[in-house]
């Protein structure tokens, strides 16, 4: 039954291709694949997996790059994943998405934030979001134990957005003192925004559905199940005719009747069609090799040893890091954060190098104090 399904959409596919061009469907299947990775991130999100969610957005970044990924839909939903990785590294100051290496994750949020506004019905919401980023940006820093941190993080918001006199005084005051476990700060939480930013991801999924391709696997998936399920009756079904068949050969032996066995009407022997020639095991012909032959290839032998023998195996000097691997060290620790080395090389070309040699590059440079 699966195999007439696929057949079928082939069939409907191949009859289609003249009517629609291969563009036009290149570019829906890509908007269900990106769909169904908006999705994915959003459940990562919620249930708090960070590298799901990390290996995730790799991918999701890389189908929002195609041309046919522009519009007011796509464009929004790739805005939430940008705001959802950042409020997700919330607590990681060592990761940075912004140039300027003062703006924290949560600071960067509250900036993708403000363009998400048109997707926000709830003005309170919108409200109360930035303000949940403005609070936890401070509270992050003073449990880090970094209140210069904190302090710039609130003048930041101050010069930037339109910051609650009365709330600007509190905050700076909760600074000074360095009160980390604040009611204030307690009250709005980190674990408060993520379900704030819950609320809204629902909201967004009712109103823009995004799970075409994941219905399609689901019932994929239950299909299969029903046909395990089927496969187990049968055998069930099997193992009682093959009661039934032996009851019948004893039957037979003792009625014996002249029965005609069938012309096989295809060959047993297996030939290796798809194998090509090289696969092939090659023809060697069996001669007398003369003693003049014989002492011919055996010196071309010895000459031959004696000649790698005389060469000596030279060592691969090792190359010098460059300015713009260093750059690129840089953005891979920005974009992935810090120790996940093997992603890092798959972003980028070191010329070779390994994680560990990443690993102590960015040793050296903490030393040099040209990364934080």
């Amino acid at each position: 039954m699966e195999t007439e399904i696929h057949n079928n959409c082939a069939t409907d596919a191949s009859d289609g291709d003249e009517s629609v061009s291969f563009s036009q469907v290149t570019a829906v299947v890509t908007g269900w694949t990106l769909d169904f990775m908006f999705v994915s991130l959003c459940r990562s999100f919620k249930e708090g997996k960070l590298e799901e969610f990390n290996e995730t957005l790799s991918a999701f970044e890389a189908i929002s790059r195609s041309a046919s990924m522009k519009g007011q839909p796509y464009e929004e939903k790739i805005m939430i994943c940008a705001f959802l990785a950042r409020v997700i590294h919330g607590k990681h100051l060592d990761v940075q998405f912004e140039e300027d290496t003062h703006v924290m994750p949560l600071m960067s949020a509250a900036k993708v934030w403000s363009n998400l506004e048109d997707t926000v019905a709830d003005d309170s919401l919108f409200k109360n979001m930035t303000i949940l980023l403005l609070v936890q940006s401070v509270a992050v820093c003073l449990e880090k134990g970094q209140r210069p941190s904190a302090s710039s993080a609130l003048k930041w918001f101050e010069k930037n957005y339109k910051v609650p006199q009365t709330l600007g005084i509190r905050l700076s005051k909760i600074v000074t003192q360095t009160e980390t476990y604040h009611p204030f700060l307690m009250s709005f939480s980190f674990s408060r925004l993520l379900e704030t930013v819950q609320s809204y991801l629902d909201t967004f999924l009712e109103e823009n559905p995004s799970d075409y391709l994941l219905k399609a696997a689901t019932k994929m998936v239950q299909s299969s199940e029903n046909k395990e399920d089927l496969e187990d009756v049968v055998t069930q079904d099997s193992s009682l005719s093959q009661t039934t068949n032996k009851s019948e050969d004893r039957k037979k032996k003792e009625n014996p009747v002249c029965l005609r066995t069938k012309r096989k009407l295809m060959s047993t022997k297996i030939i290796d069609v798809w194998k090509p020639d090289t696969c092939k095991k090659p023809f060697v012909s069996v001669r007398r090799i003369s003693e003049k032959e014989l002492a011919q290839m055996t010196s071309k032998k010895s000459v031959d040893t004696t000649n790698n023998n005389k060469t000596p195996k030279r060592r691969k000097q090792p190359q010098k890091w460059t300015q713009k691997m260093d750059l690129l060290l840089k953005e891979g620790v920005r974009r992935h954060g810090k120790g996940r080395w093997c992603h890092i090389l798959k972003d980028y070309d070191f010329e070779g190098r390994t994680g560990t040699m990443l690993k102590d590059r960015w040793r050296v440079l903490m030393r040099a104090h040209l990364v934080s």
